[in-house]
């Protein structure tokens, strides 16, 4: 046993910074209802259409009275394209005080690799299920990391770093915003700030992209053209539209086929001259068939050198589903959705997977989410010098970029400060754990 044990594990439940929202009931065409939905949810654990986010806040107690915390978390669309179940706070507040406290308890928390991935690893007849839900995993590793960080005296991006065998960026990663329903508005907000990545644009139903798709050109005519009012010469954003599979709802199979081909390209003329990539471009309901349509428009559009990027979200949730990806060169950018990988250490070890190769990697996640795991990714992006990362949580978009970019900067002003004072790899007096305020 170290002299600064783990000595408690503690669960409370708490809230997230959105709701979350039975997808496919949303896709069959319910109807909005003021903030909330008219209908019956058709995916398993949904009571409503629209539910309250639940998070349950994890604490490590140290022997030294430290507490390092982490929140779990699950995404906006629980239950949808492969992914875990609806989370429930108090479903699991026992299994967190219970075997993942048993597994923990008397453990040295600067051994962030060894307790993460037993966390991973912990036999489903102690965890009450199949396995820990990948909510639990994820609360847990940040709780870990934020462990670890104080007890070696290092950054949590050192920490991530040294797990992955990675070279973190000395500059800030590019936050991609996301706008919500309110998406000419919060647009606008975010090219006030200069964002790299925007603007998300929720156009999750036939109904916001179009019957044909019209909808979706006219929008990103329409933020061509306020980049151009609100921007300078100096600021090139990209944008990036999330279409939750609806293009191929409108178009179908086979997607190499010339409507398809010319539509893109359409896209493309649109967001002119600023580069566009989409996300979700069809769900095709399974792993293996997400992959082959996605690998065939990618292929197609390369072939007609339309200029758009496609980004895999749907069946792209796990480890092994983003090397699966990856491997079939089956799009430009993998979203790694960190509330989906489990521990958190296992996204980072994803964007890392994506070096070398010809695809991208966007660490992601869902608005659906907390500040602690929202700073606690900002350190894996850093760590792993990701391509893009998410602003969140939230749907109001100056919230969550704040708290994203704000860490980020902190984090590296702290790096700077360290290798200016040639104190190596463990740089300065240990940092508080938990999270500051913005």
């Amino acid at each position: 046993m170290t002299g600064n044990p783990i000595v408690a594990v503690h669960a409370i439940p708490t809230v997230t910074g959105f709701y979350a929202d039975d997808q496919r009931a949303i896709k069959r065409g319910a109807d909005r209802d003021g903030f909330a939905y008219d209908g019956e949810p058709v995916t398993a654990g949904f009571e409503r259409i629209r539910e309250a986010g639940e998070a349950l806040t994890v604490e490590l107690e140290l022997a030294d009275g430290t507490v390092a915390t982490g929140d779990c978390a699950a995404v906006q669309y629980a239950g949808a394209g492969g992914r875990d179940p609806l989370f429930r706070a108090g479903e699991y507040r026992p299994v967190v005080e219970e075997p993942v406290a048993d597994e923990l308890v008397g453990r040295n928390p600067a051994e962030f690799d060894d307790l993460a991935s037993a966390i991973e690893e912990l036999p489903a007849e102690r965890s009450g299920g199949d396995r820990l839900h990948t909510a639990v995993r994820y609360g847990v590793s940040q709780a870990l990391l934020d462990a670890a960080a104080t007890t070696r005296g290092v950054t949590k991006t050192a920490v991530v770093a040294d797990a992955v065998g990675s070279e973190p960026a000395r500059r800030p990663i590019p936050v991609f915003g996301q706008s919500g329903d309110d998406r000419r508005t919060n647009a606008e907000k975010m090219l006030l700030k200069r964002v790299g990545v925007l603007p998300h644009g929720l156009f999750n139903s036939v109904e916001k992209v179009g019957v044909e798709g019209e909808a979706l050109l006219d929008y990103l005519e329409w933020l061509a053209d306020r980049t151009d009012a609100l921007g300078t010469d100096e600021y090139r954003p990209r944008f990036h539209v999330d279409v939750y599979g609806i293009l191929g709802e409108i178009f179908g199979p086979p997607y190499d086929r010339g409507a398809v081909v010319e539509y893109f390209e359409a896209l493309a003329a649109a967001a002119a001259p600023y580069p566009l990539q989409v996300e979700g471009p069809m769900d095709a309901g399974s792993r293996a068939g997400q992959i082959e349509h996605m690998a065939t428009l990618r292929d197609a559009l390369g072939g007609a050198g339309v200029p758009v990027d496609l980004v895999a979200d749907e069946w792209c949730n796990t480890l092994e589903d983003v090397r699966a990806f990856v491997d079939a060169g089956a799009a430009d950018v993998v979203q790694v959705k960190t509330p989906d990988l489990g521990g958190i250490q296992r996204s980072a070890a994803a964007v890392r997977y994506c070096a070398d190769t010809d695809v991208r990697a966007y660490l992601g996640g869902t608005c659906n989410e907390t500040a602690t795991s929202a700073r606690a990714c900002a350190h894996v992006a850093l760590a792993t010098d990701a391509a893009q990362v998410l602003a969140k949580p939230g749907m109001g978009f100056d919230e969550g970029y704040m708290l994203v970019t704000n860490e980020m900067r902190r984090a590296l002003a702290r790096s700077e400060r360290y290798r200016a004072g040639g104190s190596g790899a463990t740089p300065g007096p240990a940092t508080p754990a938990g999270d500051s305020d913005d």
